[in-house]
């Protein structure tokens, strides 16, 4: 029967059949995940660069209350953590808030989710191996003396110091490209031994993060948090204005907990672990920033932040008088974005793959290898892309539209939660069926969801006109794709899925 522009557009897919078609026989990539790799999966995309970068960012606008800055943005992460437990219950597939949207929402939204979440995850995963180089260059420069050449480790498009672009030819930015390489075969070699590798670097970060708590808790000074709360003459922002902007600097710390979500398809138990994986991730990455902030700012006026080329490292070599405590801080630091942009990568086939083995995007993105059980294509070409990005772009002009997608989803996420539960009550779904009691948000499916699109939409509110202006243009081409391509060729538009194609 043919349907209807308006049908075709707010067609959904309901969570039984993804779930149905993830389980077929040849079709699905294989389920080698527990719940420890799963949490370290969301563990090691969240704590990363941010830890080690966002304090010079937030401190000088809150000053000693950027621990409520903290606390704020984990309340807001939180929020959206719960929509997510939730939702990953329900719709145990991968793809993360792609699958939700598909499942609530329609089609042409879920298409458009889909393209945020490709600026979430790619340009993370290029600014986050960015981010690898610095603290490369700066662990060669203390363990060895060398740096590497200036025209290898600086990118060909920058920031002009008139908020313009420059182009300085001859240059590239040759680690993160380097990076990216080791990222790719390490995905092509199959996920159980990406997840592995990931799990052993997460648990030498949180060490990394631990050796800097104790140290720096040696030289703490309990008058570094007076006054608490900065005037509002002060140096900073002042007041609780201050916190509220820190709190959006730190925000973007806490945007890797939708990685989890996209591993439901290569979950054992992905009802029961998925959930309990975000939640988990949630509190290690919540508990962990709070100790390195309070660490920090009890060592180092928060006057002195401002600035400061790897903050935590001079910390250390500050209350300790020596070197080493910092070059070890450099080599975490390494380790730490090396994990990082892993899970970026690795977030972003997984969602492609969904994508494409719903016909909305070519079917190169979900073949799989028989052995590996990997998207080896899939891969491949978001690493030519990611190392592209990484090589000759400046990450000045990658975060904001990192935020920009991470926030939309994360919309689109809170309003699936009362949609899918409506949805699954009307139709009789198997859990409604049988009584199932998996994991559901608090206070009812309004309340959290509300407070959560609310306060996404306030950070989103604060973004530049230029990430605006970029972002309207990638949904131009979003839109064009979808109704170019995706449209015709819906599996919704047959009866009978077909399976995942197999290379040899």
């Amino acid at each position: 029967m043919n349907q209807t522009l308006g049908q075709k557009l707010f067609r959904t897919k309901s969570p039984e059949r993804k779930l149905d078609e993830g389980n077929a026989h040849g079709a699905s990539l294989g389920r080698s995940l527990g719940l420890f790799p799963l949490t370290m999966i969301g563990v090691g995309a969240t704590i990363g660069t941010g830890i080690f970068f966002t304090m010079v960012e937030a401190v000088p606008k809150a000053g000693p209350a950027v621990v409520l800055s903290f606390m704020m943005a984990a309340i807001t992460a939180g929020l959206t953590a719960l929509c997510y437990a939730e939702l990953a219950d329900r719709v145990p597939a991968s793809g993360s808030s792609y699958s939700f949207a598909y499942a609530t929402v329609g089609e042409f939204a879920a298409f458009v989710v889909a393209a945020c979440l490709l600026l979430e995850y790619g340009l993370a995963a290029s600014a986050t191996a960015i981010g690898w180089s610095d603290y490369l260059n700066n662990f060669l420069q203390n363990a060895l003396g060398w740096q590497i050449p200036e025209a290898l480790r600086s990118p060909m498009i920058v920031a002009g110091k008139d908020g313009g672009v420059e182009f300085h030819g001859g240059h590239i930015n040759l680690p993160p490209i380097l990076l990216v390489v080791l990222c790719c075969v390490l995905l092509i070699r199959g996920t159980k031994e990406s997840a592995t590798t990931n799990a052993i670097m997460v648990l030498i970060k949180l060490a990394i993060l631990v050796f800097f708590s104790v140290i720096a808790f040696s030289g703490f000074d309990i008058n570094n948090f007076h006054p608490f709360l900065w005037p509002e003459k002060g140096p900073g922002i002042g007041g609780m204005a201050g916190v509220t902007a820190a709190a959006g600097t730190v925000f973007f710390s806490f945007i890797g907990l939708d990685t989890i979500a996209t591993a439901g398809e290569e979950t054992k138990n992905p009802t029961r672990d998925v959930p309990i994986g975000i939640l988990a991730a949630l509190i290690i990455v919540t508990v962990f920033y709070m100790l390195v902030a309070i660490a920090a700012l009890g060592a180092q006026p928060a006057s002195m932040f401002a600035g400061q080329e790897a903050g935590l490292a001079v910390i250390l070599q500050n209350v300790t008088g020596k070197a080493w405590p910092a070059l070890v801080l450099s080599a975490g630091a390494v380790i730490s974005v090396f994990s990082v942009t892993l899970v970026t990568i690795y977030g972003q086939t997984r969602i492609l793959y969904a994508i494409a083995k719903d016909g909305l995007i070519p079917k190169s993105f979900r073949t799989v290898n028989p052995r590996t059980q990997s998207p080896v294509t899939n891969t491949l070409i978001v690493s030519v892309i990611v190392g592209i990005v990484a090589g000759l772009v400046d990450s000045t002009f990658l975060w904001d539209m990192v935020s920009m997608g991470t926030l939309v989803a994360f919309i689109v996420v809170a309003i699936a939660v009362p949609v899918i539960r409506k949805k699954q009550r009307d139709d009789g779904s198997a859990a409604e069926r049988t009584g199932r009691k998996g994991f559901r948000v608090p206070f009812g499916p309004y309340l959290v969801p509300g407070l959560s699109i609310a306060a996404c939409l306030y950070l989103v509110f604060g973004l530049s006109r230029t990430t605006y202006t970029v972002f309207a243009i990638w949904m131009l081409v979003t839109v064009a794709t979808y109704f170019g391509y995706g449209m015709r060729n819906s599996r919704l538009n047959k009866p009978a899925s077909e399976p995942a194609e197999l290379t040899h």
